[in-house]
């Protein structure tokens, strides 16, 4: 079992001052505020979920905003209180979530953790354009399904932080990403409502207790 408290402060690491960071343990059951239920959910889901919410109002409480309830809206995104953006992330054995206020010189905000395993190579031609594969395919053979997994995380953060702007839907192609060091970069290849293609949002990207965990800030 992952240590959250440890996975909490990389996260609050790759992040920047003024974004609150909860943790929690996805196989645990947590309360839920008044309209956060979920009618029919099995007992896993029930989980996953209430450790999500439990971890974004404590990051809501590290950012110093009261915790509240945080309903899921029709596209299952939560709903921040006013003036908040945030995402929630899960892997099998940790919860992660983040939150900051909105303003000028932050619009969105994605995180993702993902178990640090290869992707598997049948999924190379679904989530990498060729540009990645050919980039991949010049890095050590041991590495490559581990970065193939980082490049998938890198895409999912950008994806999360661009939809508080676009409300955009849209493939793994429609990113393309390239990593330096522990950063990212991700280009869009396609225009979507507030970023037009070549658009490019900067990232980043660490690999702790057993996990890979990205994090995007739209500034």
């Amino acid at each position: 079992m992952p240590d959250a408290f440890s996975l909490a402060g990389a996260a609050a690491a790759l992040l920047p001052d003024g974004v609150g960071v909860g943790s929690a343990d996805p196989g645990r059951r947590y309360p839920l505020a008044q309209g956060e239920e979920l009618p029919g959910a099995v007992a896993a889901r029930l989980a996953e979920f209430s450790a999500g919410r439990h971890a974004a109002r404590a990051a809501l409480s590290a950012l110093g905003r009261r915790p509240v309830a945080m309903p899921m809206a029709p596209d299952r995104a939560p709903v921040w209180p006013p003036g908040v953006t945030g995402g929630i992330t899960h892997s099998r054995t940790a919860c992660l979530a983040a939150v900051a206020n909105l303003g000028p010189l932050l619009r969105g905000l994605g995180l993702d953790l993902e178990e640090a395993s290869p992707l598997a190579q049948e999924l190379w031609d679904t989530v990498l354009r060729p540009e990645e594969q050919l980039w991949l395919a010049r890095q050590p053979a041991a590495e490559r399904g581990l970065l193939a997994k980082t490049v998938f995380s890198a895409k999912e953060a950008a994806y999360k932080a661009q939809y508080a702007v676009s409300g955009a839907l849209f493939g793994f192609d429609a990113l393309e990403v390239a990593l330096e060091g522990d950063r990212f970069i991700a280009t869009f290849r396609q225009a979507v409502p507030g970023f037009g293609e070549g658009a490019r949002l900067q990232g980043r990207w660490g690999n702790v207790q057993g996990h890979i965990l990205t994090a995007v800030v739209l500034g």
